[in-house]
């Protein structure tokens, strides 16, 4: 039987989502079948409206092995498995003369523990479901969501987390779920036959697509225990975001609460002495946290060093102890004893690790308004464990419509471990592998469907104080729009402040993040034009709003990482003593994948037209400032505030007539 060819398996694909082929998602599809059949690694940069999930779906399953896709974000994810995926599929069965199976996979914690939710909650702090003065109500939030959540396990299929809608509060979620530590094991749980994070698993075993995150693929690269099912190609989506997500994976925090809640959990399952033992050393703990001011340490302080060993060897004395004890014949107090040990081996590694003290880690303070003071570790790069475990025994290919920044591939790269495109480089032993970049563009006419404006005669942002210059060119330019203006803020404060400001001088409704939930948010400023919408990080990356309602993007300054970001300075400062450039390497790239996503935020269709203003001379005026325009779409380029204006009105004026 002839194979079928990849255009005629794209086309059927395409075709099946009611789409239409484009050359960029032709030249993806190619070059992923080219990378896949090599054995070799692939970059490439596909802008919205390309169509790269059926650019990487259709040769991955054109190709017979097992492949797994990891995303960042829940919507990306949803999409593959309720929507691409099964018309995919069905749209290749015959022409491959083969129906493949797909499947999705999480961590534990996302999935509904049968165990917990019919045992209870083996923990000190558990909350009863009813008052007891009024008999079978819920008295609370809690008590609500609980009940939903038992009822809830009747009818779900997949015990996932996400699949219940509205959702439930974290408080809630974690009564009735557990982590890996504190699984008890299908084969000791009396509800392993039933459990559903289990049956994830089991399809995913047999799936030929495992739908995955990138938290999930970093702790199967990380802690060595294999999680995902072993496979040939890797598929990382949203890969603008993997670094951040592993860095996530490998970071450790010690809290006050979290060491006294180890404490209360093993005390009646150990001995008194070393009950003890660890009291003692988590009042220690206690005691300096509440002195701790927030920054990097470089060096650990005489008395936290003590202070951890003593948390250390007290932890490793409890660990033995919980083990000695086991009683094996009770199923509760083996769930009991489960968590216990889990947070007890928490602290024990996170002190551990600390007190040893490595060259390639930073350690930092931290102070939260709410949940006080914190102890964090982090790794100073992840570049070399990427490289380490991503790149080996498989075909790697990470697509983003953010992976070009001052136009070329090499700072994504080198995050990733890998040496500049063309090149082999060997550090610690290891050869950096090679790889490809491809850039196969966007169906988007950047240059004729969006002006990048940058104000070049506002006064450069300074580190406090507000900007009275910067807020009147802003509601200079939302009044010439009309409003339809997504504000993208480099911090919550410039955000709210921004907002209380201009919502005393225009006539016209101002959405600010955290006053309502993103998505309500997100949904009220798709439906009314005159709306805008403020917000900060999430809003950089998060906002999909198609046609008149959003032309204009705002950013008002260049996002720099904070100067006293403990790892992002360690980074930086690292790049410096090794000879490079610290500040493009860490702080100009974090800033231009940021200004990229955001910039993204204007143009989503092919009728789509507006403004990305900048708000920040620098953007103009610095060496830096040509890498950060780089990084952006094609727009039309200005620094002419008229015509800017001129520019919005008539764009606003013709969104108008075409409404009407």
């Amino acid at each position: 039987m002839t194979k079928p060819s990849l255009p005629d398996l794209l086309h059927a694909a395409v075709t099946a989502v009611g789409g239409t082929e484009r050359p960029g998602q032709v030249a993806m599809a190619e070059a992923v079948a080219e990378a896949v059949d090599d054995q070799s690694h692939l970059l490439v940069q596909a802008g919205t409206g390309t169509g790269k999930s059926l650019g990487y779906l259709v040769p991955a399953l054109a190709h017979g092995e097992r492949v797994v896709v990891a995303t960042a974000t829940l919507a990306l994810q949803r999409q593959l498995v309720e929507r691409d995926l099964p018309r995919t599929v069905e749209a290749l069965h015959p022409l491959l003369r083969r129906r493949p199976e797909f499947a999705m996979l999480k961590g534990r914690s996302n999935y509904l523990c049968l165990h917990r939710l019919h045992e209870g909650v083996p923990q000190e702090e558990e909350d009863g479901l009813f008052d007891p003065f009024e008999q079978a109500t819920p008295t609370s939030k809690l008590g609500k969501d609980l009940l939903r959540l038992r009822d809830w396990a009747d009818e779900t299929e997949t015990g996932d987390r996400d699949a219940l809608t509205p959702g439930v509060s974290d408080r809630a979620w974690g009564q009735v779920s557990v982590s890996s530590r504190e699984c008890l094991g299908a084969s000791k749980c009396a509800y392993g036959a039933e459990c559903f994070a289990e049956a994830a698993r089991e399809r995913a075993k047999l799936a030929d697509v495992v739908v995955t995150n990138h938290a999930l693929l970093a702790i199967d690269a990380i802690e060595g225990a294999p999680v995902l099912p072993q496979h040939e190609v890797l598929i990382i989506d949203e890969a603008h975001e993997l670094v951040s997500r592993v860095t996530g994976v490998a970071t450790g925090e010690l809290t006050p609460g979290q060491v006294n809640r180890a404490v209360r959990r093993a005390a009646k399952l150990v001995n008194e002495k070393a009950a003890d033992q660890l009291q003692t050393a988590a009042e220690t703990f206690e005691r300096l946290m509440e002195l701790a001011l927030p920054g990097r340490l470089e060096e650990i302080p005489e008395d936290l060093g003590y202070c951890l060993m003593a948390l250390r060897d007290a932890a490793r004395t409890v660990i033995s102890a919980l083990g000695s004890t086991r009683d094996k014949s009770v199923q509760d107090e083996d769930a009991v004893r489960k968590q216990a040990l889990a947070s007890v081996e928490n602290v024990h590694a996170v002190a551990e690790r600390i007190a040893n003290g490595s060259e390639f880690d930073v350690v930092w303070y931290e102070r939260h308004d709410r949940f006080g003071a914190s102890l964090r570790v982090a790794p100073l790069s992840v570049s070399g464990l990427l490289r380490e475990k991503l790149f080996e025994d498989r075909s790697v290919v990470l697509t983003s419509a953010t992976l070009k920044l001052g136009g070329d591939f090499n700072g994504v790269g080198a995050s990733l471990g890998l040496a500049p495109e063309g090149t082999e480089s060997e550090a610690g032993g290891v050869t950096s592998p090679p790889w490809k970049g491809l850039d196969v563009g966007s169906p988007f006419d950047y240059s004729k469907q969006g002006i990048l404006y940058v104000a070049k005669h506002l006064a450069q942002p300074g580190r406090e104080g507000s900007r009275t210059d910067m807020l009147d060119e802003l509601a200079e330019l939302i009044e010439a729009a009309g409003g339809r203006t997504l504000g993208l803020f480099s911090s919550m404060r410039a955000a709210q402040a921004a907002a209380e400001q201009l919502r005393g001088r225009l006539d016209m409704p101002i959405l600010l993040q955290g006053e309502e939930t993103l998505g309500e948010l997100i949904r009220t400023f798709a439906e009314d034009a005159r709306t805008c919408l403020f917000g900060t990080l999430s809003l950089w990356q998060g906002v999909d709003v198609p046609g008149v309602n959003c032309q204009l993007v705002v950013m008002d300054r260049v996002p720099f990482p904070r100067p006293d970001d403990p790892l992002m300075s360690a980074r930086q400062k690292a790049v410096e003593e090794a000879g490079g450039n610290g500040f493009m390497a860490v702080a100009a790239t974090h800033a231009a994948l940021l200004m990229a996503q955001g910039a993204g935020r204007l143009v989503r269709a092919t009728g789509d037209r507006g403004v990305v203003a900048v708000l920040d001379p620098r953007v103009e005026r610095a060496r830096y400032g040509s890498f950060l325009r780089k990084s952006m779409p094609d727009f039309w380029y200005t620094t002419d505030r008229n015509q800017v204006r001129k520019s919005l009105a008539a764009i606003d004026a013709a969104a108008k007539a075409a409404e009407a």
